[in-house]
């Protein structure tokens, strides 16, 4: 099982550095599919795109996804229509990736 499962969240108010590209590698080994994207401002998020068979269906999984981001405290960026979701993860106080993106993207791929 992936040990980032047993993992909760952990509040971040900044003042510490983001995981640089050896420790963000990592750490993706542990999400399945899971892409490491450099964004317009050159910050690393984790992005996932998600398919479904219809509107329902999207919805549902993304009011999963903010049950389980509300639980973290831990609030990623979300697009969806029909047939399809993209969640992008980071952790906007220090502006990259810290080990709660990668504890939410596990736990996010738990609901499919």
């Amino acid at each position: 099982m992936n040990d980032l499962l047993n993992k909760k969240c952990l509040p971040c108010e900044g003042g510490v550095q983001p995981f640089d590209i050896s420790e963000i590698h990592k750490y993706q080994k542990k999400v399945d599919g899971w892409d490491v994207v450099k964004n317009k401002s050159k910050i690393f998020t984790l992005e996932k795109n998600f398919k479904f068979k219809n509107f329902l269906d999207s919805q549902n999984f993304i009011n999963k996804v903010g049950e389980i981001s509300e639980e973290e405290g831990h609030h990623p960026d979300i697009s969806f229509g029909w047939g399809y979701a993209k969640v992008t993860i980071s952790t906007h106080a220090i502006e990259g990736l810290s080990e709660n993106d990668f504890i939410l993207a596990a736990k996010i791929d738990q609901i499919i």
